[in-house]
């Protein structure tokens, strides 16, 4: 059971600890991590008390990784001191995140343009529903998932027919998953994107930005063609539709949010040389905060309203998947560590191993790995330490970023513990692993064959 005193601390929290984040990212002396540290074991104690006993099991596990790192490594206390510079920033990253979503969920004009999507006649809208879900993924994260699937369900259930409304549904549900799934690789507001250019050394998103839309691209296009190949075929003659409410034109603020958001990206990054992660940490709280503003103005909720439920409801709710996260990264850090040893006296050595399998094994591991309830922040956290350096492999910073971004998207198609797939399950009334592996079984055995390709291409021949 949830407390308000404990909801209120955990949002105030989380709001000084990305507040902190931002200082640091902003060129800030390091003193200020002390404050940042000492808050987010504050988070993390009040979130202990409200989560459900699974997430309670990641804090545990942390503390036994902390004791036997202090135990086995001789410099443990640095070794503790970058997981929780990691869990800050993934702290600071999501809730920074949540502002956007939290200012763009109210939206008419938003809740338009994607009803026009879910309404467009079954020629195009596989391609609509996951090039929307893509762009909406960037201002609502997983509420994109969750805005379009709601949407989608709606618009299939007014199908009088039962058989064209189970296969509607199922059709509409993949293209909106898979187009989520697409943004990951390139998006600079995703996690994937985050994680790894931290930690491959010279990864950046401008480096990895065009060979990660190859993958989005590559993506889109097999996702289409494999819905356009294995069209069902009706028992019924299909009905003539009617067309969609609206036009095009209806994207337009969509579409002018995303162009504030790359211009302000690339602008602040010429000017001030910052990364574009600690961008994006300062860049999109102002503009949700504008937005938000905006909306006030214009009969909506009063700004201090808004921002009182944004700190003191929406961000506790998010309780559970914000303490994995926060855990996923610590863990990941600390444990590297005491795995690294292991795998040495195994006998496997992954620089011995062909330069070109590292890579491939990077798309298929983390996939793989999701099937094992493995969170891809942990699987890449843990993994890439004991990796060779691109330096080392005889490729770019960005051949090895497009690697582990495309496992990375893989696993949110494919692993039943996954909030894409436990979402998209709820929609279509059926359980996550039956939308990982039997949805999106093919989808994911040609994506495992043309994604390694791909990143080989690139890392040995374009990049």
């Amino acid at each position: 059971m949830t407390s308000p005193r404990l909801d209120r601390l955990i949002g105030l929290t989380l709001v000084l600890v990305t507040g902190c984040v931002i200082a640091r990212e902003w060129g800030a002396a390091d003193w200020v991590n002390i404050p940042c540290y000492l808050l987010l074991v504050v988070a993390i104690a009040a979130l202990f008390v409200e989560v459900r006993p699974g997430r309670k099991a990641f804090v545990f596990v942390a503390l036994g990784l902390t004791a036997a790192l202090a135990w086995r490594v001789e410099d443990w206390t640095s070794v503790v001191m970058d997981g929780l510079y990691s869990a800050s920033f993934i702290a600071a990253f999501f809730t920074a995140l949540a502002t956007l979503r939290s200012a763009a969920e109210p939206s008419e004009d938003i809740r338009a343009s994607g009803r026009f999507l879910a309404e467009q006649p079954p020629g195009r809208r596989y391609l609509a529903l996951t090039l929307g879900a893509s762009a909406f993924a960037l201002l609502l994260n997983y509420g994109a998932i969750a805005l379009l699937g709601s949407l989608a369900t709606a618009a299939a259930q007014d199908e009088p027919d039962a058989e064209i409304r189970m296969h509607r549904r199922r059709r509409m549900l993949l293209a909106i998953q898979r187009g989520f799934v697409t943004s990951l690789p390139w998006s600079p507001l995703s996690f994937a994107i985050a994680i790894s250019t931290a930690l491959i050394p010279g990864g950046s998103w401008e480096g990895a930005v065009l060979p990660a839309l190859g993958t989005a691209v590559l993506m889109t296009l097999i996702g289409w063609g494999l819905d356009t190949i294995f069209k069902p075929r009706l028992t019924n003659p299909a009905p003539v539709r009617r067309k969609p409410e609206g036009s095009w034109a209806l994207l337009l603020p969509l579409a002018l949010l995303l162009g504030i958001l790359v211009a302000s990206v690339l602008t602040l990054g010429a000017l001030t040389g910052i990364r574009v992660i600690g961008l994006v940490l300062l860049i999109v709280p102002v503009m949700a905060l504008i937005w938000t503003l905006l909306q006030a103005r214009s009969g909506g909720a009063p700004l201090g309203q808004r921002l009182k439920t944004y700190a003191f409801r929406d961000l506790p709710n998010y309780r559970n998947e914000v303490l994995l996260l926060m855990m996923a990264g610590y863990i990941g850090t600390v444990g590297a560590p005491l795995l690294s040893p292991l795998v040495k006296a195994s006998g496997f050595h992954p620089e011995a191993m062909p330069h070109w399998l590292v890579l491939v094994g990077l798309v298929w591991i983390i996939p793989l790995a999701g099937q094992f309830a493995m969170n891809p922040i942990l699987a890449v956290t843990l993994i890439a330490p004991l990796l060779p350096t691109p330096a080392e492999l005889g490729v770019t910073p960005a051949a090895m970023v497009t690697a582990i971004t495309a496992g990375w998207a893989l696993g949110g198609i494919s692993s039943p513990f996954t909030a894409t797939t436990m979402l998209t399950g709820s929609f279509g009334n059926v359980g996550a692993r039956t939308v990982g592996l039997r949805w999106n079984g093919s989808y994911m055995l040609t994506c495992l064959v043309a994604l390694p390709l791909w990143v080989l291409a690139y890392a040995y021949l374009l990049g």
